[in-house]
């Protein structure tokens, strides 16, 4: 196992730049998720890792090492990608032995470790089977089996789910998860998708333009996100954004007022605002019920989704760029042009200046 250092790593191609002084502490053991809109720079980033991309700029430590210039055979990682890459007249045993085979391993440490790997990934019934004769999520586990044989200090995955139906990824999370859990080596993961995100990583690395915009564990972005790029990126579905100014702005509650006139009180300090500032109210669509105790919002409803535990409200209000989204419980039975009063609580409020930096939240227990 090994920690992995970024420090002021640039990548470019040409007179493009791709990646801008990243620094990243990646710590033994730990599982790192890079997640980002696709042309963020996260595959890059993860290939730059790998040695399969030069470094323009700083340096990346693997354990003690600088490995700039190393190969990438010998820095001690092992990389899965999207693709299964199998060899198609090979059995499932010989894909895994293969690169053990190459580097002239005695053949019973190689059939220890292909059975051990083939174990702990619940293959081992299979090994004497091509892989067309596999399901997509029996070939990818031969693809992260091929990885384990090698006993890397650092596992890199980029996008491995990706080539999979819903219902199977789901089952693969649980596996990686378990798989980290067991191993518990170093693993970076890059993906496009927040759920996969939020559900096996230590700590998220989230990334705009090249750009690292927060880097925290999923329960502190999910609550705690620095800016509107990290707060529309993580959750599902996203957050509703609206125009609001200030009306009156404390370091325990701060008073927004809407474009429709509704005002609403924020459990956040925004003592550095003055009244009559743009900011944008943020308000997450499982947030909003129909408590009205607290902050009354007046919606038309436009399209209703009953999913049965749930009912997703899709609703016209003054200040959102499309609808403003809402998450109700599925007993709720609302249809398309109704008028809801919705509420949302004083402390499940996020509010961002004209910069979109966002101001402190309060009233809830920091992750």
């Amino acid at each position: 196992m090994a920690d992995v250092k970024l420090l002021g790593i640039g990548k470019a191609f040409g007179e493009t730049q791709i990646l801008h002084h990243v620094d990243l502490d990646i710590h033994d053991g730990e599982f790192i998720v890079f997640v980002g809109p696709s042309g963020c720079g996260k595959s890059t980033l993860l290939r730059v890792i790998a040695g399969l991309e030069d470094i323009s700029s700083g340096e990346l430590r693997i354990g003690d090492r600088v490995v700039n210039d190393v190969p990438p055979a010998e820095r001690g990682i092992a990389m899965v990608f999207q693709s299964y890459a199998l060899y198609p007249h090979m059995n499932l045993y010989d894909n895994m032995a293969f690169g053990l085979q190459l580097n002239k391993m005695p053949k019973e440490e190689i059939d220890r470790l292909v059975q051990h790997a083939a174990k702990i990934l619940g293959i081992d019934h299979l090994l004497d089977r091509k892989p067309k004769d596999l399901s997509g999520g029996q070939r990818q586990r031969v693809a992260i089996g091929r990885a384990i044989v090698r006993k890397p200090d650092v596992f890199l995955f980029d996008e491995p789910l990706s080539n999979l139906d819903t219902a199977l990824r789901v089952r693969m999370r649980y596996e990686f998860a378990k798989l980290h859990k067991d191993l518990k080596t170093t693993m970076i993961y890059v993906t496009h998708d927040q759920v996969e995100a939020m559900t096996l990583a230590d700590r998220i690395v989230v990334l705009s333009a090249g750009n690292i915009e927060q880097v925290g564990s999923p329960l502190d972005l999910y609550e705690y996100p620095d800016n509107l790029f990290v707060a529309g990126f993580i959750g599902s579905p996203g957050m509703n954004f609206i125009e609001a100014t200030v009306e009156a702005a404390g370091d325990t509650e701060t008073t927004v007022r809407l474009r429709d006139g509704a005002v609403v009180r924020c459990a956040v300090n925004a003592a550095a605002a003055k009244t009559g500032d743009a900011v944008t109210l943020g308000i997450r669509p499982e947030h909003i019920t129909r408590d009205t105790s607290t902050n009354v919002l007046n919606a038309k409803t436009i399209f209703v989704e009953s999913l049965g535990s749930v009912t997703y409200a899709y609703c016209e209000f003054a200040g959102v760029k499309e609808e403003l989204t809402c998450v109700l419980d599925g007993t709720v039975r609302v249809q398309s042009g109704d008028a809801l009063q919705l509420g949302v609580a004083a402390n499940r409020c996020y509010l961002f200046n004209a910069q979109g930096k966002a101001f402190q939240r309060l009233g809830l227990t920091h992750a």
